[in-house]
């Protein structure tokens, strides 16, 4: 069951024996006819070795990894 909460602007599902508040569960999301968010891609690896080492592109490629695995979008 899912109701709309007025109050807080957000839904609550009954699942598994208890309310949910504000949790969406689903498997893609599409805007626009194309798909945006779908299930969590694999871990992508830092870079490593190479004979031309950038420390400040690496430092900005670590970031958006870990961005990435904050937001659950790819794997650890």
């Amino acid at each position: 069951m899912s109701l709309y909460v007025k109050s807080s602007g957000v839904w609550a599902t009954y699942r598994l024996g208890a309310w949910e508040i504000g949790t969406l569960r689903d498997s893609n999301v599409v805007v626009g006819g194309q798909q945006v968010v779908g299930a969590r891609g694999a871990a992508i690896a830092s870079a490593t070795d190479g004979t031309t080492v950038d420390v400040q592109a690496r430092a900005m490629l670590d970031q958006i990894l870990t961005a990435l695995r904050k937001h659950g979008l790819i794997d650890t």
